[in-house]
C-alpha cells in the first residue's frame, strides 16, 4: 500500500482514494478493510473508476498471462492485462479477440466490467458474450469462479457491473479465430445521414466491421456527412502490426482547449479527405484500423484544463434517424463540436451482463471539451432526448448522470443491487445510487 495520490479519467475527473494498492500479482491481493475500487487503466470518461471514498486498488502491475490454448483460443489471464497484451500474445496463433474498443488500452478487467463493445457488434455481439469464467474476489473474504454455470447470477452482474460486485482477479475469454491481425478496409463517403441508413445495414451483411464517423459540424442538407469504415480481416499475412508505442505525443495540457470549431473544422476536412484518398479496399494494420488515436499519446489533453465530457447513447432503430438528427443539431445549436462523432449499429445478440449497455438499434458517440454548465445542459437535453425515444444512455462514459436518468436506461437495477458487494464503492456508484457515503 502507498499513499494516496490524485487519479484521474480519461475525461478529466479527479479523485483522491484514502490509500493505493499496486498489486504485481492479483494472488497477493488482500481486500483492504473499509471501502474500495478498482483502477485499471484509467480509460473510462467518467467516475466509474474512481473513488474518493475508500482505497483505490490499482491493478496495472498484474497482467500476468497465466494460459493459452493455441488450438482452442481460450486464453486466462490476470485482470491487469490489457487488450493490446492480450493481441501481443495471441500474435501469430491465427487468434485475436472477439470484441475490441477504439483503444488497445483498456485491461481485461475493465472490458468484463464495462462489457464494451466494438465495430463488430452485428456479428460478435459484446465482450461479454465471450467471456468463459471469472475468478472474483469479494470483501467477505470469498473467492468465486463465476461462468455461466456456477456462480451465474453473480457472473451476469459482474459482467458490465463497472467493478460493484467484487475485486475482479482474472478472466479465463473465447478468442475469434483470424487468419491475419491484419485488416482489408474500404472508406466509403456519406452524403448525409440518410447514407448511413441506408449502407450500413447492407455493409454488416458483408463486412465483420463497420462504423461511421461523421463531421459534427455539417449543416443543412449535409447534416451526417461523414465516412463509413469497413473492415475484414486479411486471410493471410503478419501480426507484428500493433504500435506498441505512440507515435507523438502530446506533451502538457495547454491552458485552453484547442478542440474549438475553428479547429475542428479543419480536423474534420482533413480527416474525410484523407479517409477517402485512396478508394477501394486496402490492407492495413490492426492499430490502424482499431486504434487510430492510440497513435497519439495523451491526446485527451487537447481538450484543455476541465477535460472532455462524452455522451453515447443507443436508440431503437424506429425513428432512429430523426433522433440522431435532432441530436446533432442541438449540439450545434449549442455551439459545441464533437471531435470524435461515431455512428455505429448495434445487432440483437445478448449479452450475460445484467447492465450490458449495447442493444438493438443505432449508438451515437459524441465527445465535446467541456465548458461547465453549458456542457452539462446540452448533456442533459441530449439525455431527455434518448429516453424520450425508448434509448440508454452508457453509464461508463458519464461523467454526470443523474440517478433518474440511469434507472430510467437500466430499469431492472434492483436485481443488480442483490450482488453489489457492500464495500465496492466508487464516486459513479454513489452519484446514481448503487452505494452510499
Amino acid at each position: 500500500m502507498r499513499t494516496a495520490a490524485p487519479y484521474s479519467s480519461w475525461g478529466g475527473l479527479i479523485a483522491t482514494p484514502h490509500a493505493v494498492l499496486t498489486p504485481q500479482s492479483m494472488a497477493e491481493v488482500a481486500l483492504p478493510s473499509g471501502r474500495w475500487m478498482a483502477y485499471g487503466a484509467g480509460r473510462s470518461y467518467g467516475d466509474s473508476c474512481l473513488t474518493s471514498h475508500g482505497s483505490l486498488i490499482d491493478t496495472r502491475g498484474a497482467k500476468r498471462l497465466l494460459a493459452f490454448d493455441r488450438d482452442t483460443g481460450v486464453m486466462r489471464a490476470e485482470a491487469g492485462l490489457t487488450l493490446g497484451g492480450v493481441i501481443r500474445e495471441a500474435a501469430g496463433s491465427g487468434w485475436f479477440p472477439a470484441v475490441v474498443p477504439g483503444t488497445q488500452h483498456v485491461t481485461l478487467a475493465g472490458a468484463v466490467a464495462n462489457d464494451i463493445h466494438g465495430k463488430n457488434h452485428h456479428g460478435q455481439g459484446a465482450f461479454g458474450r465471450h467471456v468463459r469464467s471469472l475468478l472474483l474476489r469479494r470483501s467477505d473474504g470469498g473467492t468465486l469462479r463465476c461462468s455461466p454455470t456456477e456462480n451465474a447470477g453473480l457472473f451476469a452482474a459482474t459482467i458490465a457491473g463497472m467493478g460493484l460486485t467484487g475485486l475482479i482477479l482474472e478472466a479465463e475469454i473465447q478468442l475469434a479465430r483470424a487468419a491475419s491481425q491484419e485488416i482489408i478496409q474500404e472508406a466509403i463517403p456519406l452524403a448525409c445521414l440518410d447514407d448511413f441508413f441506408r449502407l450500413a445495414p447492407e455493409r454488416e451483411a458483408r463486412h465483420q466491421y463497420v462504423v461511421a464517423w461523421l463531421d459534427s459540424l455539417a449543416e443543412g442538407k449535409a447534416l451526417g456527412r461523414g465516412v463509413l469504415l469497413c473492415g475484414d480481416h486479411a486471410q493471410a499475412g503478419p501480426d507484428a502490426s500493433l504500435p506498441l508505442e505512440p507515435g507523438v505525443a502530446v506533451p502538457f495540457t495547454p491552458p485552453i482547449s484547442v478542440v474549438n470549431r475553428p479547429a475542428l473544422r479543419i480536423f474534420n476536412a482533413f480527416y474525410r479527405r484523407n479517409a477517402l484518398a485512396r478508394p477501394g479496399a486496402r490492407r492495413v494494420s490492426c492499430g490502424a484500423f482499431f486504434f487510430p488515436l492510440d497513435a497519439v499519446g495523451r491526446w485527451n489533453r487537447l481538450y484543455g484544463p476541465h477535460g472532455l465530457r462524452q455522451h453515447q447513447s443507443v436508440i431503437p432503430l424506429a425513428g432512429a434517424n430523426d433522433v440522431v438528427a435532432a441530436m446533432l443539431e442541438a449540439a450545434q445549436a449549442a455551439g459545441h463540436g464533437s471531435l470524435l462523432t461515431v455512428l455505429k449499429l448495434f445487432g440483437s445478440l445478448p449479452s450475460p451482463g445484467m447492465l450490458s449497455f449495447p442493444r438493438e438499434g443505432v449508438t451515437l458517440t459524441l465527445d465535446f471539451a467541456n465548458r461547465g454548465e453549458a456542457t452539462q445542459r446540452l448533456l442533459s437535453d441530449l439525455d431527455r432526448r434518448v429516453l424520450a425515444a425508448g434509448g440508454r444512455v452508457n453509464p461508463y462514459k458519464d461523467a454526470r448522470m443523474s440517478r433518474e436518468v440511469f434507472e430510467a436506461s437500466f430499469p431492472d437495477t434492483a436485481t443488480f443491487r442483490r450482488h453489489v458487494d457492500p464495500a465496492a464503492t466508487s464516486d459513479f456508484a454513489i452519484r446514481v445510487g448503487l452505494a452510499s457515503v
